[in-house]
């Protein structure tokens, strides 16, 4: 993903021009708003291409395999743009590498590609000016990984830019779970909640500035609890209740959750608020006991039929996506086979399914039995049929219903736009452009592999989201 909206006129008058690609998460896209939102601040405006940058910063992800391994094949493409670019116009391009490869790889990145500028962590991205300033003075600053006390939060601006109708809304960061596989605590840091003032102000920018629907963010988004106005620490659960107070924000969101943080407030939270949309990520990972506790996942399988269950009687209409790993070290074919157990009793509406793969610095990386790379990957193809299978039958569900649809941009063919299902589906319409930004019923006519398609209702142009549903349709992924 690239960061290269810009008001043309700011483009042309800048003295400075700046690129990022961003990897991975939508908190890393959150984080590069307020980024190039910084930079804008130092006389930076964004561009769409790299060559004509002056500044190109990879804001990288460490979760999947090869991360590491993708950034330095960028960083060798881009440091031959730039000796090609300063060979034909003199004109020179500073090169730095942030968000969790940079925090994973530190000083070792500067002895791998020596010619990178700025090394900076997730945690410090409000210090990149000052460290940009001292690069220029070959007065040092290249590396910048610390965990500060200040918050970054409180030292970055807003976002830059038009506001999306439907943004991405950081409330929490860290991990303190320490799953044996993942390296997050390692790169983000430990759990950091923030207040609930703050937030909630940002939402009430968002929402003034166009947004219809605020997803919160957050590594373990539902271990929210940040200090609230009222001097008591407020749970996500109660910060929900809140935001849905907001005048005209039609839908909330969050993720992602931990099994483990899935309080009781939280399940009330999905009965009570219209707002809240009927999806929820939960990521479970393993269906296997032996494995989830290798994993050091804090929860037992039956724990989640439990977790699931007590969603389902909060909300009968709400659908369920989930994270899962094939091949953890030690993994038995019976241990798979729990897995795609307890795949078929929940049923999913969506999943994202990875085989292991070793992080270096977690013990998951120096565990015996490591599996095989051809089992991984074998079993991982018989779970996403599996999975596949199950999207599909979800997505067939709504076939002939009529669904609420939050529009938010043009589609491909003349006269069509492209909304959002409550269940996260991307559904095409026929419909007329001034429904940008509302909410339409919308009757699902076909079903494809990853959008649904539909007929705009003519009681529409707007409707009020789901509050006014007395008792919500069960649906059965």
């Amino acid at each position: 993903m690239t960061h290269g909206q810009s008001n043309p006129d700011t483009a042309t008058a800048a003295r400075k021009k700046l690129f990022i690609k961003t990897y991975g998460c939508q908190m890393n896209v959150y984080d590069s708003d307020r980024l190039a939102a910084l930079l804008a601040q130092h006389g930076y405006a964004t561009v769409p291409e790299a060559a004509d940058a002056d500044l190109v910063v990879l804001n990288t992800c460490h979760i999947r395999e090869k991360a590491a391994e993708k950034v330095y094949s960028e960083l060798g493409r881009l440091r031959a743009l730039r000796d090609e670019r300063r060979a034909a116009t003199g004109r020179p391009m500073s090169l730095v590498v942030a968000g969790c490869v940079a925090q994973a790889e530190g000083p070792a990145m500067l002895e791998r590609a020596p010619f990178v500028d700025i090394v900076v962590g997730p945690q410090t991205y409000h210090r990149l000016p000052e460290l940009l300033a001292r690069r220029a003075r070959e007065d040092g600053g290249r590396i910048d990984t610390d965990f500060p006390i200040e918050s970054k939060f409180d030292l970055l601006p807003q976002g830059t830019g038009e506001t999306p109708i439907s943004a991405f809304l950081t409330v929490q960061e860290g991990c303190d779970k320490f799953c044996t596989f993942c390296v997050v605590p390692y790169t983000r840091g430990a759990e950091s909640s923030r207040p609930a003032a703050a937030i909630v102000a940002e939402a009430r920018r968002l929402v003034e500035g166009g947004a219809r629907e605020l997803t919160l963010l957050g590594q373990n988004v539902n271990a929210y609890h940040g200090d609230g106005p009222d001097g008591r620490s407020w749970s996500l659960a109660r910060l929900l209740h809140e935001l849905a107070g907001i005048d005209r924000l039609e839908r909330l969101r969050y993720t992602t959750s931990h099994p483990r943080d899935m309080t009781a407030d939280l399940i009330e939270a999905h009965g009570t608020l219209p707002q809240l949309m009927p999806f929820l990520h939960l990521p479970v990972q393993s269906g296997s006991d032996r494995v989830l506790q290798a994993m050091n996942r804090g929860y037992g399988r039956d724990d989640y039929f439990r977790l699931v269950d007590a969603l389902r009687t909060a909300r009968p209409d709400i659908a369920l996506s989930s994270d899962f790993i094939t091949g953890f070290p030690g993994e038995t074919e019976e241990d798979f086979e729990a897995t795609v157990d307890l795949v078929e009793r929940v049923g999913f509406a969506q999943a994202f399914s990875f085989k292991y793969s070793p992080r270096p610095g977690t013990p998951g990386a120096a565990m015996p039995k490591q599996v095989r790379e051809a089992v991984r990957g074998e079993r991982l193809a018989r779970l996403q049929a599996l999975l596949d299978a199950q999207a599909t039958a979800f997505n067939e569900t709504t076939l002939g219903r009529t669904l609420p649809v939050l529009f938010e941009r043009p589609g491909r063919h003349p006269g069509q736009l492209v909304g959002r299902s409550p269940y996260l589906q991307a559904v095409h319409v026929t419909a007329p452009d001034e429904l940008l930004g509302r909410l339409a019923e919308v009757t699902i006519t076909d079903c494809h592999r990853h959008s649904l398609a539909g007929r705009l209702e003519p009681q529409a142009p707007a409707i009020a989201s789901l509050r006014t549903a007395a008792q919500p349709e069960e649906i059965v992924a």
